[in-house]
């Protein structure tokens, strides 16, 4: 039944979507029961991928693609739109959002394109015109923080594969080179939040609110915290979107240091899992993959922490298996799954 198990990942997962649960539950006790519906799929897609094993979804890795592309249309086509994005496709009384369900998909698919031929610069071009096509049906939602992670999955998958490095670097200049033309794609609130980065009191209750009230939030809890469901900024309603955007600062005012301390040790071992994932995969490919989730899930943790704690310009990014948000849960839990399907144990 357990073909693939791996005790110290799957334990770090369990107490983390426990300890999010329990913050959760303090923070906004609406989201239950459905949330609950979001969690049991997500373990359910966790065990499936797990056992079915990296080699088996490999094989499918051009569907998945295809797959991606019409779901991320649909979206466009029959979106419920959500302040002023169209993101989430209903269901029922739930929603989903394809625009997260579809990032370890398109990992696989790019994992696969990068390393079972040669890469030559053609070929690197060619995926990345493949790239630009659900990036900018992303970032048209408009959704930038996943379409950032997209692109850093493809970069970790480019590293992990069997590429002059040198040609990485001179792409990385590229991309940076091109920078300035996301300023053109972004939404109005999005520039605002870059302007305001560097000084959040520039507009105390605008733009800025989120920044500062965060990092009160964070200083607030000290050692041990207010306790659960005592938060200042967070129960009085202070701190917004404080069970997505800004949990880790819930959590560091309701718990404290020690217990923003555990949530971090937590995903520590879950990195550090993924990098023994990476040591011990099936193939090459599968070592590419692993790469590129990796990477991701690293940036998703220190961009949550970082503009939790205003070091960051806002992105708004969950933070990983704990913050609320059923298709972040699902996407990750999917992508790790497909993780320990990628490990010879």
């Amino acid at each position: 039944m357990f073909a693939k198990f791996d005790i110290y990942l799957t334990v770090s997962v369990f107490f983390l979507i426990t300890f999010g649960l329990f913050v959760l539950n303090s923070l906004s006790t609406s989201l239950f029961p459905s949330y609950l519906i979001y969690v049991l799929v997500a373990l359910l897609a966790f065990w499936f991928f797990s056992q079915v094993g990296f080699e088996v979804v490999s094989l499918f890795s051009k569907h998945l693609y295809i797959i991606s592309l019409l779901l991320l249309l649909l979206t466009l086509i029959i979106g419920q739109v959500t302040r002023g994005t169209i993101s989430w496709i209903p269901i029922g009384n739930l929603t989903f959002q394809p625009a997260e369900i579809v990032r370890p998909l398109l990992l696989v698919f790019f994992a696969n394109y990068l390393t079972s031929a040669e890469l030559t610069i053609k070929r690197l071009l060619k995926a990345v015109g493949l790239l630009i096509i659900p990036t900018f049906l992303i970032l048209v939602q408009p959704s930038l923080g996943v379409s950032v992670l997209i692109v850093v999955g493809f970069f970790g998958i480019l590293i992990a594969s069997d590429f002059n490095k040198k040609h990485i670097l001179s792409g990385v200049l590229i991309v940076l080179a091109l920078l300035p033309l996301f300023w053109l794609v972004m939404q109005p609130y999005q520039k605002a939040r870059l302007q305001t980065f560097l000084n959040p009191e520039s507009d105390p209750l605008g733009a800025g609110y989120n920044s500062i009230q965060s990092k009160i939030s964070v200083g607030a809890g000290k050692i041990t915290g207010r306790g659960l469901g005592r938060g200042v900024q967070t129960q009085l309603a202070f701190l917004p979107e404080k069970h997505t955007d800004f949990v880790f600062a819930s959590v560091s005012e309701e718990l404290g240091l020690i217990g923003s301390s555990i949530l971090l040790l937590l995903s520590f071992i879950v990195l550090w899992r993924l990098t023994i994932f990476m040591e011990h995969s099936v193939s090459p490919i599968a070592r590419a993959y692993v790469a590129g989730f990796f990477l991701t899930y690293f940036i998703q943790v220190v961009i949550h922490i970082g503009m939790n704690l205003g070091l960051i310009p806002i992105t708004g990014l969950p933070l990983p298996l704990v913050s609320a948000g059923g298709s972040s849960l699902l996407a990750t839990m999917i992508g790790l799954g497909i993780a320990v399907g990628a490990y010879k144990a």
